[in-house]
Order: structure tokens, then sequence, then C-alpha cells
């Protein structure tokens, strides 16, 4: 793990962690209803202030919480051109099966790769401590994978470009 990555992953834990007191609360305007107050954003009393936690410029996670939800938008390093479609392919394709992550949201926020949404009914099925190490996980994760796939590229473009010169 990176000297800059431990500190990095410790505030978001710790932020996470004070975000996932979440409660039960039933919509203000319509009766039986409830919502995640961080989506419709009815009354600024049932939001809290977001925390940005940023690695670099690009590497940055937003934590916005209210009464009963908190969602977390993550921003994945992208070094080049290479990183930032295996990026974008790599989110697609995830967000395209968010149904099986039960807590992932279809579409991101605006200036970033991915999103979450827990709500209280997420924490009352499941543990909030397992939520949070989920999340970090998967920011761990997913630098791995798009490293590995880099590597990838790269090598097949080196094997593509030999087998071509070869002719020559």
């Amino acid at each position: 793990m990176s000297s800059t990555l431990r500190p990095y992953l410790t505030a978001v834990r710790s932020t996470l962690n004070a975000a996932m007191c979440l409660n039960n609360f039933s919509s203000q305007d319509v009766e039986r209803h409830n919502k995640p107050e961080v989506e419709v954003r009815t009354s600024k009393e049932l939001l809290l202030t977001p925390v940005l936690i940023s690695r670099n410029e690009r590497e940055k996670v937003l934590i916005e919480g209210s009464i009963n939800s908190v969602r977390i938008s993550i921003s994945v390093k992208q070094a080049d051109d290479i990183e930032r479609i295996l990026c974008k392919k790599f989110m697609r394709f995830m967000m395209m099966r968010a149904e099986n992550f039960i807590v992932l949201r279809r579409k991101a926020i605006e200036g970033f790769d991915i999103s979450f949404l827990i709500t209280n009914f997420h924490t009352e099925q499941m543990y909030k401590h397992k939520l949070v190490d989920f999340v970090l996980h998967f920011m761990e994760e997913i630098d791995k994978e798009i490293s590995e796939m880099k590597l990838a590229v790269n090598a097949r473009a080196r094997i593509c470009a030999e087998e071509f010169l070869k002719r020559f």
C-alpha cells in the first residue's frame, strides 16, 4: 500500500463511519413515503455538510449525508488516456449491473466516476462496518484492476507491434 493511500483510506473510513448514523425518516410532504433525502433534497435541515476527501486533484471521494441516506461518489485515478478509457468502460460495466451490488447507483454524480447510495434500510439489513469495508475494498480493488488492465493492454499492443514489424 502506498504511503499516501493509507491516510486517504483512513480518512474515508472514519468519515463514512460518522456518516452511517442513519435513521428512518418519513417524507414531510407525502404520507407513507420514505425517499433518500440526499437524493430528493426537500429540506436543508435534513442534509449534512458534504465532505470531499482528496488524495490528489484526480482521486477524490465526496460523502454527502442526510438523516436517512448517504451518497458516496468516487473519482478514480486516471493518469493517462488508456487509464481514462479503461476506467470509463469498467465503470459503465459496473453500473449496468448495479442491481447486483444493491448499494451502487446506476448513474454517477457529475464529475465522479461511480456513486453508491446507502439508505437506512441498507444499514438495517446489513452491518454498517461491512458496508464501510465494502466501499473501501472497492476503492482499493478498482485501482488494482485498472492497473492490471493497463498492463495487459500495453503487453498486447507490444506483441501486435512486434508481429507487424517482423514483416519488414
